[in-house]
């Protein structure tokens, strides 16, 4: 589909098939004002200032209802059978999980779920279980203040995602990968730094918090940690690295329980945050 089939629909039709990108009401009925859009560009636009503008918590907490607990397959094909074929592939790893560890993400989410009120919501694209098992124990150690932002965030890529399922013929080129990106080497074996937890945090007036996190890949990357499209306002940020965790994993006492690496986000350019790690020094600088 278009975008030009999209507005060969009624608005009633129209809406219907793009509630299946977000269960929030108000970002829906707000979203709809625009419609028919000029461009994707402007529809894109205008769903993000929507989502973290215009919309709350409760419109936060609607749109996180209308997910499964990842790990939660049977919930897939039941409760949210209007979207399964938006969603399910988004799960696609946790279906290939061994029971034990399908187990152990069910547990974590009941744990998650009873602290903070609302689901574990993360883009579970291209993700596997263990991936996600490790990135849901890293967000439990969040206030549930944290976890609003966090979740807010992951909620809004998974929005993109399937709005591009939606409108797969049109050309998204345009849309730039997440703003801020890493890489983290470990210099004393030449290798990346690999399943890195990492929290991206902003300054507000009340202190530092957490806005989004993620785990290093293979590569020793994090291409996604923000929403595609998405720019920061203007301020002083920090990446945290878990690199104590990191070299206790390896049975390698570490000197650094942690790296945190503040900087300043002035502009709409990318911003690109290395770190160069071994268990007695590291080393940053901006990359490209």
């Amino acid at each position: 589909m278009t975008l030009h089939d999209l507005h060969t629909l009624s608005p009633g039709e129209a809406a219907s098939l793009l509630s299946g990108a977000c269960g929030s009401s108000t970002w829906l009925n707000r979203l709809m004002e625009y419609f028919p859009f000029t461009s994707l560009q402007e529809m894109l636009r205008a769903s993000e200032k929507i989502w973290y503008q215009d919309c709350g918590e409760p419109d936060w907490l609607e749109a996180f209802s209308h997910h499964p607990k990842i790990g939660d397959i049977k919930s897939l094909a039941e409760k949210f059978a209007s979207t399964s074929h938006l969603a399910g592939k988004e799960q696609a790893a946790v279906a290939e999980a061994s029971e034990d560890l399908l187990v152990k993400l069910a547990r974590a989410n009941e744990e998650y779920e009873a602290k903070n009120g609302f689901i574990f919501i993360v883009c579970a694209t291209g993700k596997s279980a263990q991936e996600m098992l490790h990135i849901l124990e890293g967000r439990l150690r969040n206030t549930r203040d944290e976890e609003l932002f966090v979740a807010m965030g992951e909620q809004h890529k998974i929005t993109l995602l399937r709005l591009r399922k939606i409108l797969q013929d049109e050309d998204w080129s345009f849309l730039k990968p997440s703003q801020i990106t890493t890489h983290v080497l470990d210099t004393s074996l030449g290798l990346p730094g690999r399943n890195i937890r990492i929290r991206m945090k902003a300054r507000f007036e009340d202190g530092w918090r957490t806005i989004a996190q993620g785990e290093t890949n293979q590569d020793g990357r994090i291409p996604d940690l923000l929403p595609p499209g998405r720019v920061l306002p203007p301020g002083s940020y920090q990446m945290v690295f878990d690199t104590g965790r990191y070299f206790y994993d390896q049975a390698i006492r570490g000197f650094y329980p942690e790296v945190a690496i503040e900087f300043l986000v002035t502009d709409d350019t990318h911003y690109h945050v290395p770190l160069l790690i071994n268990p007695f020094g590291y080393s940053t600088y901006r990359g490209t």
